[in-house]
């Protein structure tokens, strides 16, 4: 596939993501569920940041993978990301869950692509936009802060 034209990496970006992100579900802690989630975010310094779900005995203190994966680049001071990719054991691929897709959305454009990978290497990508309509993102709290303030937006 070349995703070139219309997601901006080209063929080796993808596969390297791709890969990434499979190889990433190996260091994820799910004792519980056991089901494993490797995620791979591109920033556009080409970097390839990873991560793996942690899970919690307390459920909802688990963290997913998207999260940790962004959560690691945020803090190793990367901000622009160019492409997300997310594994898992399944079939058909498993997409972000809402938190994980508005998390995204606080460090990444609509238009990023997210390649959803299944036990097979079979994927679906889709933007951020698709997988989130009508999102809230930082520039509406800017905007409203703006307003509030009597500033124009």
């Amino acid at each position: 596939m070349d995703t070139t034209p219309d997601h901006g990496l080209s063929a080796p970006q993808f596969q390297i993501l791709k890969q990434k992100a499979i190889d990433a579900k190996t260091n994820a802690y799910c004792p519980y569920s056991n089901f494993r989630v490797g995620a791979a975010f591109l920033t556009h310094a080409g970097a390839v940041i990873t991560g793996g779900n942690i899970e919690n005995a307390s459920y909802p203190v688990g963290t997913c993978a998207e999260r940790v994966a962004l959560g690691k680049a945020v803090t190793e001071g990367h901000r622009e990301f160019k492409a997300l990719a997310v594994a898992t054991d399944t079939t058909p691929p498993a997409s972000p869950c809402g938190m994980c897709r508005q998390f995204i959305r606080e460090f990444c454009p609509l238009n990023i692509p997210i390649i959803m990978i299944d036990k097979n290497a079979n994927y679906i990508l889709k933007t951020l936009a698709e997988l989130l309509p009508l999102s809230f993102g930082p520039e509406d709290l800017q905007q409203s802060a703006g307003m509030e303030m009597g500033y124009p937006a």
